[in-house]
């Protein structure tokens, strides 16, 4: 009869099951509770990444249409600098060379057009502060008429292409005459 249990025994035995039960399932819920928050997460860096995968895609197509031409554009820039050249050693004046002038001429404003259309811009910066990111100075020189670091002459065009340096312009930067001091005679 030792083993017989009372019904409050018995009672005492099955709540104490349950709670046990109940709090091994709180647990349980828990760790997966924890693992879908984890699964989540990883879900959502997988998607970010995808994204930031196809942007930089989008990205790289896009500099590439923009920059395509950007060989072929530079290789054709000594051609207009020789028509350009040609222009200036070429008197206006000359009837016999007229109608060669006035072909370059021609053939230079269709290049220039040409170029326009495809985000080609020439970058002549005669009289403007000398700015180091489009312009490569080739010398300097004194000069009291203009601002110090201002381009006085231009040797070469510069290009942008699409906004992209293509070419630095080459320039003469002006710079501040050195003051000139009084001669000391030193003999005296």
């Amino acid at each position: 009869m030792a083993d017989e249990q009372t019904p409050d025994t018995q009672n005492l035995d099955t709540d104490q099951a349950s709670q046990d039960s109940s709090e091994g399932l709180a647990a349980r819920v828990q760790v997966l509770e924890e693992q879908l928050a984890g699964a989540q997460d990883q879900a959502l860096r997988v998607a970010a990444d995808l994204q930031n995968v196809r942007r930089r895609a989008e990205q790289d197509v896009e500099k590439a249409h923009k920059f395509a031409l950007e060989r072929f554009a530079g290789d054709l820039l000594p051609i207009i600098d020789s028509l350009e050249r040609g222009l200036e050693l070429s008197s206006p004046d000359d009837e016999n060379i007229r109608p060669m002038r006035e072909g370059i001429e021609l053939t230079l404003k269709m290049f220039q057009d040409t170029l326009k259309r495809y985000q080609l811009e020439a970058i002549d910066p005669h009289g403007e502060p000398f700015n180091a990111e489009h312009h490569q100075a080739m010398a300097m020189q004194e000069s009291a008429d203009v601002e110090p670091n201002s381009v006085l002459k231009v040797f070469q065009k510069g290009y942008l292409l699409n906004g992209r340096l293509l070419r630095p312009a080459m320039v003469v930067v002006s710079k501040a005459p050195a003051p000139v001091s009084p001669s000391i005679d030193e003999q005296a």
